[in-house]
């Protein structure tokens, strides 16, 4: 059984930095592409960065130039440094491992207040 647990997220004021990781148990391969999303109150989950197994990294417009996503192919984590963070970005942050099959972890808040 796979479980992602997440890890990293809190309050900030704007302008401010998080760093986020996820990191997999089970029986999950390195070859999965890996990548954040996040939901806002009344808002539909959107995207936020991907990294495939390459190394090919893919950013939603609104966090280019400010969030980074890394990943630990050996310790089956993704990582999602956010920098000059803004309000707009307060929402739930969820890791997606996806591959054959796609797993999510259980998210975590990252509040930004101004």
């Amino acid at each position: 059984q796979v479980q992602l647990v997440e890890s990293g997220g809190g309050l900030v004021q704007a302008g401010g930095s998080l760093g986020l990781s996820c990191a997999a148990s089970g029986s999950i391969f390195s070859m999965y592409t890996m990548g954040w999303y996040r939901q806002a109150p009344g808002k539909q989950r959107e995207l936020v960065a991907t990294i495939t197994s390459g190394g090919n990294t893919n950013y939603a417009d609104s966090v280019k130039g400010r969030f980074t996503i890394s990943r630990d192919n050996a310790k089956k984590t993704v990582f999602l440094q956010m920098n000059s963070l803004k309000p707009e970005d307060t929402a739930v942050y969820y890791c997606i491992f996806r591959g054959t099959s796609a797993y999510w972890g259980q998210g975590t808040q990252v509040t930004v207040s101004s």
